[in-house]
């Protein structure tokens, strides 16, 4: 009989932490595409411009993602973590107290909001609680925190579109100001694993380089690595430009607010419910699986005519599938690697998905502006899809077996 999902006080608290600096963290990523006619007005952006922006973040979080992951297998998830909200007030304050225009605009909301995001979002995060679960409860654990990042979609754009409404777009971001404070004091709670209980001896033995070397000489950490890219690309360019999209189709305003927050209300059960369907079936299949329905749920959203209807549609069954791909590909990395350098290396995964983000975020903007649509870069996200759901397929899911070695660990 399987051992109930019971963490031990350390964990407890850690998978606490995880949840409140997530939902801090991605909620607040959540709500910038809800400031394009905002910064297009206040600040003479294009939407070029802005999905050039919006693009660095993803790739600047994307590179600081296994940075800041290797600081935390070093020295700590808590200190990362820390260190990036510190970054994330930077950037917020830059936006509205300026400068905040022309090649600012592009370092505030771009390249520090985006490093910011590389500590504070998904990977560290995600990874450090992976570290304090056994291979039969992890995917529940980071289903849980990824769940709560779902909790901050589905709050943040609604706290935003509200206060952009009565208060302006500068006095919302001060705004965001506080929740960074509160994910500040959280992160101190991110406490590192005490005792190495789920490793092997030879895991404990592998240093860094070691660590590098081998997964990127494993087939299936490369096609994670592919399949992680079409997650990144298809989520950024729903949350960037979908206000724009709807907008163009007549239904602006309050309807991608709707979507948005529908996206992240049906993502905690998405989540959950992959967190524990990894528990019994395979994470490969789960992930082919995941990426088949997103290809479906697109071409039925951008291929009927719009309504509120489908507009309410589209936010369940997109928002189902939105963050469920990362506990079984989180678990993927933990169940072939182990957990030593679980942050790491899944940060360098990570870094593919906002490769994918930034090409999303900014072929959506450079479309509109070239050809007046959004259909070339949903069309390409379909194909994406079709894509990543066979290249999860041939992965070996099995643990790597090493030889014990006495290389001392850096």
């Amino acid at each position: 009989m399987r051992e109930k999902f019971i963490p031990n006080k350390l964990a407890l608290i850690t998978l606490l932490s995880a949840c409140s600096v997530i939902l801090v963290s991605m909620g607040l990523r959540q709500t910038f595409g809800l400031f394009f006619s905002a910064f297009e007005e206040g600040l003479n952006c294009t939407r070029t411009e802005f999905g050039l922006a919006i693009g660095l973040q993803m790739i600047f979080w994307g590179i600081f993602a296994p940075i800041f992951g290797f600081f935390a297998d070093k020295f700590g998830g808590n200190k990362a973590v820390f260190i990036g909200f510190i970054i994330f007030g930077v950037g917020i304050y830059m936006l509205y107290a300026g400068p905040n225009t022309g090649i600012y605009f592009q370092i505030s909301l771009g390249l520090l909001v985006g490093i910011a995001l590389g500590a504070t979002a998904m990977s560290v995060p995600v990874s450090e609680v992976g570290k304090h679960f056994p291979n039969e409860k992890r995917t529940i654990a980071t289903g849980i925190v990824t769940a709560a990042a779902s909790v901050g979609y589905f709050i943040a754009p609604l706290f935003t579109q509200y206060s952009l409404g009565n208060v302006g777009w500068e006095q919302t971001l001060k705004y965001f100001m506080y929740f960074i404070l509160f994910g500040l004091i959280a992160s101190t709670f991110l406490l590192p694993k005490k005792e190495e209980k789920f490793s092997n001896t030879e895991e404990k033995k592998q240093n860094f380089t070691e660590a590098i070397k081998e997964a990127f000489s494993h087939k299936g950490y490369i096609l994670l690595v592919a399949g992680f890219f079409v997650c990144g690309f298809q989520i950024t360019l729903v949350a960037t430009h979908v206000p724009g999209y709807m907008q163009d189709r007549g239904l602006g305003g309050w309807t991608a607010t709707i979507i948005l927050a529908l996206i992240g209300l049906f993502n905690i059960v998405g989540t959950l419910g992959i967190g524990y369907l990894g528990t019994k079936y395979s994470k490969k299949i789960l992930l082919s699986i995941l990426y088949s329905l997103r290809a479906v749920i697109i071409a039925i959203f951008i291929f009927t005519p719009p309504s509120i209807y489908m507009s309410i549609f589209f936010g369940v069954t997109f928002g189902l599938l939105w963050l469920s791909t990362v506990p079984p590909t989180n678990g993927i990395v933990a169940q072939i690697f182990g957990t030593k350098y679980l942050s790491t290396l899944f940060g360098i995964v990570f870094l593919s998905h906002q490769v994918g983000s930034f090409i999303g975020a900014y072929l959506g903007g450079y479309f509109y502006d070239q050809y007046g649509s959004y259909d070339y870069a949903w069309y390409i996200a379909i194909g994406l899809s079709v894509f990543a759901t066979l290249i999860h397929l041939p992965i070996n899911e099995n643990p790597i077996l090493r030889k014990i070695s006495n290389t001392k660990a850096i």
